[in-house]
């Protein structure tokens, strides 16, 4: 459809309305070029209760266009909350997603969190003026570590100033597999007193992704105010099920068409 890096020649926006689905297909300067309407069925008597918590998520380095693509519509299909991409694809996605209710999240200082703050405020407004609404954020893991506090405090609060001037949410992704308790404990704190609106477990690229026993100790800490999203490993309606049991609102997956699927069998 596209080369990498270029403006798409074309670019589609779907609605729907209970049964009834219209595709429409414009042009890069915003004309129609065609126009689809079917009808895709009725909604499962038993919709989804994870759905809207699930950020379907591609972030690999050999993420194509077709792979992207394929992420969109799936999103679009079983009613996922958001798309989580890397920045490059933040415009593409959200043209895709136009005209529906799927958010565009996109990560910042990823997957290390170990650039610049200004790096990060920088790709933190990039993102959001093509199209993001949540920034998924690595604090400086190395900093927190080292017990400069005041650096990694102000590293998330340069970010959340940033996105919540042009409204857009910020999730911190502490990295937990490699923090102590007591470092996540300090991590969340300073995360809340800097404005962030979720702690998040995990990159996914590191050496473990999220554990009941974190999101449990993460919630503990930042109470109700804040959110609290899974993210790393969790593939099956089991796993889901035991962070949000846990006390996770979101949960970041690659899996979700999986643990949608499970869910309503069980449900059913």
């Amino acid at each position: 459809m596209t080369e990498q890096g270029k403006t798409p020649q074309s670019y589609e926006r779907i609605t729907t309305y209970k049964d009834q689905q219209v595709k429409t297909v414009f042009d890069k300067r915003g004309r129609v070029l065609k126009v689809e309407a079917e009808k895709i069925g009725e909604k499962n008597e038993q919709e989804s209760k994870l759905a809207e918590m699930i950020d379907h998520t591609l972030l690999k380095a050999d993420a194509t266009v077709d792979m992207v693509d394929k992420l969109c519509q799936e999103a679009l299909e079983h009613g996922f909350g958001a798309v989580c991409v890397n920045g490059h694809w933040v415009r593409y996605a959200k043209n895709y997603l136009a005209g529906s209710q799927v958010k565009v999240a996109s990560v910042v200082g990823f997957p290390l969190g170990a650039m610049s703050t200004k790096a990060k405020v920088y790709e933190t407004k990039r993102a959001i003026k093509d199209g993001a609404v949540e920034i998924d954020m690595v604090l400086n893991i190395g900093e927190l570590k080292s017990g400069n506090l005041v650096t990694v405090a102000r590293d998330i609060r340069e970010v959340v100033l940033e996105a919540h001037k042009r409204q857009a949410i910020v999730k911190v992704i502490l990295e937990t597999c490699l923090l102590t308790d007591e470092e996540k404990i300090t991590a969340c704190l300073i995360a809340k007193e800097a404005g962030a609106d979720f702690v998040k477990t995990s990159t996914g690229f590191s050496s473990g992704g999220a554990t009941v026993e974190d999101i449990a100790l993460m919630r503990s800490v930042v109470g109700k105010e804040m959110g609290v999203k899974a993210s790393g490993g969790i593939r099956t309606y089991e796993d889901a099920l035991r962070m949000v049991e846990a006390g996770a609102n979101r949960i970041g997956a690659s899996s979700g068409i999986r643990i949608v699927e499970e869910e309503l069998q069980q449900e059913g």
